[in-house]
């Protein structure tokens, strides 16, 4: 009886096991800052938002998070306003000045009418009060991300390719696509810089996040783009990911 419940706990832990796999094989992947001082706080953003296959950086005060904005670049920041050594109101100017390519969404105290309406008016895209619900703050981030990158929709077209944000699933002529996390998130990027040239470097440091800083060189970005292309090739897809040499990738095509 004991070997029976024993095999039985272990099937259990493998079929969750590869549920979990298949579940952030279609994650979508932004790279996001989280500028918040309250340790605990930021450690629950964090670990709940890499959950759902978000690649998270963090500050705990207003200095090195100017260093990061001035170092790195982001999809979204998550930005506390009331820091130790600063205000983030501060940082918002900083990152419309600097015209940086990311979405801001200000975390501001309960009963802070002031701070939203600043905060909004210098450019953030959303703001959410404390105390949340995380799943209130990832959709509130998927849905910037839809109005920036989508026009507001979960699904984009590039050809005969079909990319549903939502469910984290890729399509060619309706047939679902075995991604790897990694392939989905490459493709997504792609997708929402299309018609720029993106260097190896930048798809290493959206993808990898920080783990980047000490290498050498980012060949093995090579491997993953050849292996998405393949994939969407032998699935009948159009391609549309051109190889700019000596500078990187591009992503060639209408997008609808």
């Amino acid at each position: 009886m004991e070997d029976y419940l024993y095999e039985r706990l272990l099937l259990g832990i493998l079929l969750t096991s590869k549920l979990l796999q298949k579940q952030h094989a279609y994650c979508k992947s932004m790279k996001v800052l989280i500028v918040e001082d309250q340790q605990d706080l930021n450690d629950d953003i964090k670990h709940y938002l890499q959950s759902e296959g978000y690649i998270c950086e963090v500050s705990l005060n207003y200095n090195d998070a100017e260093d990061k904005l001035l170092s790195f670049s982001y999809d979204c920041v998550i930005l506390d306003i009331m820091l130790p050594d600063g205000n983030g109101l501060d940082l918002l100017r900083l990152i419309k000045k600097g015209k940086m390519d990311c979405s801001v969404l200000v975390v501001s105290a309960k009963n802070a009418l002031d701070d939203k309406l600043d905060g909004l008016n210098l450019g953030a895209d959303d703001y959410i009060t404390k105390p949340f619900h995380l799943s209130e703050l990832n959709a509130r981030i998927k849905a910037i991300f839809r109005r920036r990158n989508l026009e507001g929709h979960s699904i984009t077209k590039i050809e005969n390719i079909e990319i549903d944000t939502e469910k984290m699933e890729v399509r060619v002529e309706g047939s679902l696509l075995d991604l790897t996390r990694k392939e989905y998130e490459l493709l997504l990027y792609f997708v929402t810089n299309k018609n720029r040239v993106i260097s190896r470097q930048s798809v290493a440091e959206h993808l990898w996040g920080d783990y980047t800083d000490n290498l050498d060189n980012f060949d093995f970005v090579y491997q993953h783009v050849k292996n998405l292309r393949k994939k969407i090739s032998k699935a009948g897809g159009a391609d549309c990911i051109e190889t700019v040499y000596g500078l990187g990738y591009k992503m060639n095509s209408s997008v609808s």
